[in-house]
């Protein structure tokens, strides 16, 4: 089986893609894996530490505070299309791929014209633009949440849950080890708080840490915050005094902050929010309210009226965050109570990279029976 997969931009549309082709590479150990991203996107890095090869094409989205740029756009989705075009008839695929970001626009509408099937799987409960265009054109649309709308026969909608790469699944490492790895195995005894902006960073829960620094600091305990690229140098020079406290910029190896901590506090992506329930975290959701459609906050509400997670806004943020960390550290019946409320999503999103295998491989079989002088 040859697979190509379109993917790009955050981690939230990366990630489900490597965990999809863990998946298809479980049951099938020979196929071949080819992944199309964007030209200074991070999912070159992050597909390539993942073990899969990916070619670039030249695409980007519509950039709203550079409209002399944007005179681009039509040249450049046009150059995509063709780089899409040469990279299939190349690889030769028996099924594509997306997971949302420009590249799986170029990708899945090429391989949609040339009846070579198509699948797309839409993490958020709101369908971003370009997985909304192609559900016009693709075989199927697997989506993370239930009733998602797309322009298109509801057929062709299956209800997943988002898959989650099976290093997350699978991880077991030990606590201590753990904390050996952010250098926190001196102090075992001390409850281990995980700040997780996203891949790009979340400003409101960055300066609402920097300003309760004093408080997380007299609360004996030791921070893992992931701060965004963006914010971490300053960050770093403000908490260079406090060494309980650790900022990175990014992690790759999402394992071991989840091993380590006690509890989260997270935006609401929803791979994001997949990866808490399958690692059992009891959890703080802060949603952005700077996304398309609200979509982080329709992600986190069906947890938060399940009793699953604690929901806070990003307005009463500054003022309710810590004070709810402080509370939740402090009551451990309120953590289980968290956790056993959260069991329903942990087993969708546990199966979802099984659920999606089998609609990928029912695809391929159906294009092979349907046109068998050319499979």
């Amino acid at each position: 089986m040859r697979v190509l997969i379109g993917c790009g931009g955050t981690g939230g549309h990366i990630y489900p893609a490597i965990a999809i082709a863990d998946g298809i590479k479980r049951q099938f150990p020979d196929a071949a894996f080819l992944f199309v991203g964007t030209k200074g996107g991070k999912e070159v890095g992050l597909v390539v530490a993942a073990g899969y090869p990916i070619m670039r094409i030249s695409i980007r989205g519509l950039q709203r505070n550079k409209l002399i740029k944007n005179l681009w756009l039509p040249f450049l989705i046009l150059k995509s299309l063709y780089q899409a075009r040469r990279i299939i008839k190349s690889f030769k695929p028996d099924v594509v791929i997306g997971t949302g970001g420009y590249a799986s626009f170029p990708t899945l509408f090429i391989a949609a014209t040339q009846r070579i099937p198509t699948l797309i799987q839409e993490q958020n409960s709101v369908a971003g633009l370009t997985n909304k265009f192609l559900s016009r054109f693709v075989n199927k649309v697997c989506t993370g949440y239930p009733n998602v709308f797309f322009p298109c026969a509801r057929e062709k909608i299956i209800f997943t849950g988002n898959p989650v790469r099976s290093s997350l699944c699978t991880f077991r490492e030990d606590r201590m080890d753990a904390l050996e790895y952010f250098s926190f195995s001196a102090f075992q005894n001390k409850k281990c708080l995980l700040v997780v902006g996203g891949s790009g960073g979340a400003n409101p829960l960055n300066t609402t840490i920097l300003e309760w620094k004093e408080q997380l600091s007299a609360l004996d305990i030791q921070v893992i915050w992931v701060t965004g690229e963006r914010y971490l140098e300053p960050i770093k020079k403000a908490m260079k005094d406090y060494r309980y406290i650790k900022c990175y910029g990014f992690l790759s190896n999402m394992e071991m902050a989840y091993a380590a901590a006690d509890i989260v506090i997270s935006r609401a992506g929803a791979l994001s929010i997949a990866e808490l329930c399958v690692r059992r975290k009891p959890t703080i959701l802060v949603p952005s309210s700077n996304v398309a459609g609200d979509h982080q906050t329709k992600n986190s509400l069906p947890l938060a009226h399940q009793g699953a997670v604690i929901h806070v806004t990003d307005q009463e943020c500054p003022f309710l965050l810590i004070p709810k960390v402080i509370e939740l550290l402090n009551d451990e019946a309120q953590q289980l109570e968290l956790v056993k409320c959260m069991e329903p999503f942990t087993t969708l999103h546990t199966n979802a990279q099984d659920k999606i295998v089998e609609v990928v491989l029912d695809l391929v079989k159906c294009s092979a029976d349907c046109y068998p002088s050319e499979s």
